[in-house]
Formats: structure tokens, sequence, C-alpha cells
């Protein structure tokens, strides 16, 4: 009788706690546009004071503005941050498949003049939301927003904080290091396929050269994705989540939000 009434407690506590997670954070689409071009973004607010609280500028991975994307801006709105995510592609623009996906990260990774141009504008329209402390702002990018991330600072946007999460670390303009501002974060998947050790080796010669404060975390046995449990198991395909390494990278996610936007 006991263990049937602790196990149905336990199971109403966590109901309970599940329930007050998912009101901690409120989430609205935010369009924008610039030139006629129209861009549909999401805004995760946390409860709490409006006034003054730090942003953190999320960048979507190949497949745009999707339901991952909100998982994970509501993990780090559920840690106080105003959370931004970024449409690169424009509205409406979501490929349903990686062939898709493919052809419309390509515009931008090989384009990143283009790239960089649509990063500012979701910064821009990110900071001109309510309460927003423009001194502590960060950005966190996952795959190609990993890629996003960082050339976003290079641009020389106003960042304490560059996050990317098994992002591409290749640099095709490594004297634009000198434009990044803040502390830089690379969580990385030790096999991961997709990102070759040339362009490991670059990343970090980019942030030696140019005296970026930087970290570069590698993750055994995590391959590309490893966030994204809906990227399956298997690692020979390429990308697979890992729980461990998805776990552990966000901790040293937030472990830097919280000394740089404090």
């Amino acid at each position: 009788m006991f263990s049937k009434t602790l196990t149905r407690f336990l199971f109403i506590a966590g109901l309970a706690m599940h329930s007050a997670a998912q009101a901690a954070v409120t989430s609205k689409s935010v369009e924008y546009n610039d030139n006629g071009q129209f861009y549909e973004g999401l805004l995760v607010t946390p409860q709490g004071p409006a006034e003054n609280r730090p942003l953190v500028l999320m960048v979507h991975n190949w497949m745009g503005v999707t339901a991952e994307t909100r998982k994970q801006a509501e993990r780090f709105a559920e840690l106080g941050y105003v959370v931004f995510a970024a449409d690169i592609y424009g509205k409406g623009i979501r490929p349903q498949d990686a062939k898709t996906a493919g052809a419309q990260a390509t515009i931008y990774k090989t384009d990143r003049a283009l790239f960089r141009q649509h990063l500012n504008l979701a910064l821009k329209t990110a900071l001109q939301q309510p309460g927003i402390d423009s001194a502590k702002v960060a950005v966190v990018g996952y795959c190609f927003g990993g890629t996003g991330a960082l050339e976003l600072a290079r641009s020389g946007a106003e960042l304490q904080a560059v996050v990317s999460f098994h992002g591409g670390l290749d640099s095709p303009t490594p004297a634009d290091g000198k434009n990044i501002t803040g502390q830089v974060l690379a969580l990385h998947g030790a096999d991961d396929p997709y990102v070759p050790a040339k362009d490991l080796a670059a990343f970090e010669a980019e942030m030696q050269t140019n005296n970026v404060g930087y970290e570069l975390v590698q993750y055994p046995g995590a391959v590309h994705s490893f966030t994204d449990i809906g990227a399956g198991n298997d690692n020979s395909k390429g990308a697979a989540y890992n729980a461990a390494a998805d776990q552990q990278s966000f901790e040293a996610a937030r472990k830097l939000l919280a000394t740089a936007l404090n």
C-alpha cells in the first residue's frame, strides 16, 4: 500500500513539476521584414521581472524554425533569458527533407555576407523587443546555426557570449576573428564526420591569432546533431542524438551564459 501511495505521489508531483515548467515561459511568433522580405521568428519569454533581461539570440539548424527550435529556446528561457529564435530563411521557408534543407543552408554557407545580413537583422529585431538589456546579449546556434553564431560574432555584433552546438567550424575569413567581442564556446562531437580536422585547426588558429577567449569542447562518441533527439541513435549515419553530450553541452552553455550575462 505504501509503495503504491508513494508511486502515485511521485507521479502527481512529476506532473505538477512538468506543468510548472511549461507555465514558466510564454512564446509567440514575431514577424519582421527587410525591404519587403518577411521573416517569422519566435520570441520565448520567462516569467519574472519584465525589465533589463538578458537576451539569447538563437539560430536554427538547417531545417529552419521548427518544433526542435522551440524546444531549445524554451530550455534557455527557463533559465531566465529572453530568447529570440531567428528566421534566417524567411517566412514560410521550412524545408521538409534533408535535400531541401541542404540547398537552403548552402545559400548562406556560400555567401557569408548574406548570412551575416540576415543574422544582424534578426539581432536588431530581437533587441527591439520589450525589456531587453542590450548590454547582456549572447548568440546560441545549432548545426547550421552554430556556423551562424560564429558568423554573427565575426561581423562585429556586440555580444557577450557565443555558443555553437555541433556547428560548422571552418574559418573562411580568419581576419574577421578580430571583430569577435565575446567569449566563444564551441561544443563539438568528437566523431562528427561533417567537421574535418582541418576545420578544427583553422577555428583554433583564428581564435588564437585574434586573441579571442574561447573553449573547444569535444564529446567522445558523439557525432553531428547530438542535441537533437529526432536524429535517432545510429552514429553510422553521421548524425545522432547523444544524451550524455546533450546534457553536458547544455550545462557548459548554461555556465558560460551565467557568467557572461550576469
